[in-house]
């Protein structure tokens, strides 16, 4: 293959081109005789991958020119025109006579001076952050709350002498995790219809529209199946908007920053489960009134809806994404988007007019394929990519990090510290995941998504074994402290490594025409319900000990996954990602020269 492409290219918006940072035109294919099996599968995706390669600059000009008078932009073809030029090859623009120095010198100062945007870039990104603050925030206030609300509803989990302790241990963990039973079953599925009809826009105005009622909703209710059925329908919003924001995202953001946008996800995910934990400090000592018992745990569950507010208010200052505007044919609006979202309008036109042409690719190759669903799992490059982000997805819940965020106030409570010290105690937790997913803006391009996830793994098993082990100690004090230390290290392994890889690896492991519903697939992997109603039960079972042991040892599992079934995309060619060459696994494991 002549085109070395680096799929850190790859980010989510493949589509957009995707090729921009290293494509040079055609990919020389090879006659390897075990690759013409998946030759069909190539050429589509070689397609999705640069649709203007090969087309020489006279065709490309009158095809140009001939788009935008019949899509009602003829006031712009000029300008179209030298777009087009531009987006069949990024890096060569120097060598483009139809190319003023003026505009030579935009292009070179996007290379040069990536984070010179568009002050609208930033208010998205601003929406974006805040959008994933509500998604923290909704996973971490009920740690806090579980202290409370189950004594009131009258189950007592952690009382020896209870005779239904069992039952009330599976109850706390039924209603804990009851937005993740929702996303995954319906919630999750709902983003492809969600999105084709309402747009990225409408898709995450109604779910924070969703996330604030039902955190209000929370906090009236009168008995735990009341409670069980309002976290329900917060899965209603939980999962879409897990799924469309990163994809928005990346669909608004130009390509040299594409990376670190989806990334913000997981950042700004952490800023809001640090500040569940403060909620849950801040109303810890709010005392019940003449009518309402439990206000403390109320006002922690309903202030998770507190951003969604923002974002409800903010969501549509922003533009609509460029990529559903013209899928609807509304080529005018999705200009002035980009026009919007980037330094010049020749960079708007460049992009218009690649992801026009990506669009066209991405139709032919519907016309050609069966049901998306099945193709998802029956053609190799999708089913490759459905299984890497399954493994990366179902690891990230079963590390263990979310028996940390849900039942830490548990479990310090269990350890002999007070009930406020150990919220406190959870928020230590939530300060950490949050400061130490900043560098991973930088780690995750430079290091790549497997190298991350093969060094810290280890690091993780370690920590929750020594958590677990610590509830051996006698002495109260050093029990703590073993215990607040062990997760407190966990922490630091798992925000630079398994916090941010999984969405990103899952947004850019998918082709194109079938991202939406490969990101529904690994959205809905992530939805945590097993880990959330099992954990109390385990815990009670099975002590702290064997509790932590076991997510121990599904990280050991979690390594050897990703060690034989997760490819380092970073390093890796879209071309090589595309050959479907049965024994891909083993070219990861082996020296490569």
């Amino acid at each position: 293959m002549t085109d070395r492409k680096s799929a850190s290219s790859l980010e989510p918006e493949k589509a957009d081109y995707a090729h921009m940072e290293h494509s040079s035109g055609n990919v020389t294919p090879t006659h390897d005789p075990k690759n013409q099996l998946y030759s069909g599968e190539k050429n589509v995706n070689a397609k999705l991958a640069n649709p203007l390669a090969g087309i020489t600059h006279a065709k490309l000009e009158e095809q140009a020119l001939a788009f935008a008078h019949s899509h009602g932009l003829s006031a712009e073809a000029d300008l179209i025109r030298k777009g087009a030029l531009v987006a069949q090859d990024p890096l060569a623009f120097d060598s483009l006579s139809q190319l003023s120095e003026s505009d030579k010198a935009e292009l070179r100062r996007e290379q040069t001076h990536r984070w010179d945007q568009p002050k609208t870039l930033y208010y998205l990104v601003a929406l974006c952050s805040m959008a994933a603050a509500v998604q923290g925030m909704d996973e971490t206030v009920t740690n806090g709350a579980n202290l409370f609300w189950p004594k009131q509803f009258g189950l007592f989990p952690d009382d020896p002498k209870n005779p239904n302790a069992g039952r009330d241990q599976w109850l706390l963990g039924l209603v804990a995790s009851a937005p993740y039973l929702c996303c995954a079953v319906l919630g999750c599925w709902l983003t492809d219809p969600m999105n084709r009809i309402f747009g990225r826009r409408g898709t995450i105005f109604i779910t924070a529209t969703l996330s604030w009622l039902t955190c209000f909703w929370q906090g009236v209710t009168n008995s735990w199946p009341h409670l069980f059925v309002a976290r329900f329908v917060l899965g209603l919003g939980v999962g879409p908007k897990s799924t469309t924001v990163p994809v928005y995202a990346a669909e608004c953001a130009p390509a040299p920053i594409r990376g670190a946008m989806v990334m913000m996800w997981q950042m700004w995910t952490a800023f809001g489960v640090m500040l569940g934990f403060v909620a849950d400090l801040v109303f810890y000592h709010v005392k019940d009134t003449l009518h309402i018992k439990g206000l403390n745990w109320r006002l922690m569950l309903g202030s998770a809806g507190v951003p969604a507010i923002f974002v409800m208010a903010q969501v549509y200052m922003c533009p609509e994404s460029p990529r559903w505007l013209m899928g609807k044919g509304r080529y005018p609006e999705a200009f002035d988007s980009l026009c919007r979202l980037r330094k010049t309008k020749l960079m708007a036109a460049r992009d218009l007019y690649y992801i026009h042409t990506l669009l066209e690719a991405e139709e032919d190759v519907k016309k050609n394929s069966g049901f998306r669903i099945t193709e998802l799992f029956t053609v190799p490059r999708n089913r490759r990519a459905a299984l890497g982000s399954f493994v990366v997805m179902f690891m990230q819940q079963f590390c263990g990090v979310n028996v940390i965020a849900y039942y830490s106030s548990t479990v310090f409570s269990q350890a002999g510290l007070g009930d406020i010290q150990a919220i406190l105690g959870s928020w230590g937790f939530g300060m950490l995941n949050f400061v130490f997913a900043l560098p991973a803006v930088y780690t995750i391009d430079t290091f790549g998504r497997r190298f991350l996830l093969l060094t810290t793994f280890p690091g993780m098993s370690a920590c929750l074994l020594l958590t677990g082990m610590a509830f051996f100690i006698d002495n109260i004090h050093a029990r703590t402290g073993v215990v607040a230390a062990g997760m407190y290290l966990f922490t630091v392994f798992y925000s630079p490594g398994e916090g941010p890889v999984p969405f990103t690896y899952s947004a850019e492991a998918f082709p194109l025409y079938v991202r939406d519903l490969g990101m529904s697939f690994a959205t809905a992997t992530t939805c945590n319900f097993v880990v959330g109603i099992t954990f109390p039960r385990l815990l009670g079972a099975f002590r702290p000990q064997g509790a932590f042991g076991w997510y121990a040892a599904w990280n050991c599992v979690g390594w050897v996954l990703i060690l034989l079934f997760v490819p380092e995309t970073k390093a890796l060619s879209l071309e090589e990602l595309d050959q479907g060459q049965p024994d891909y696994t083993i070219y990861y494991i082996t020296p490569t020269h």
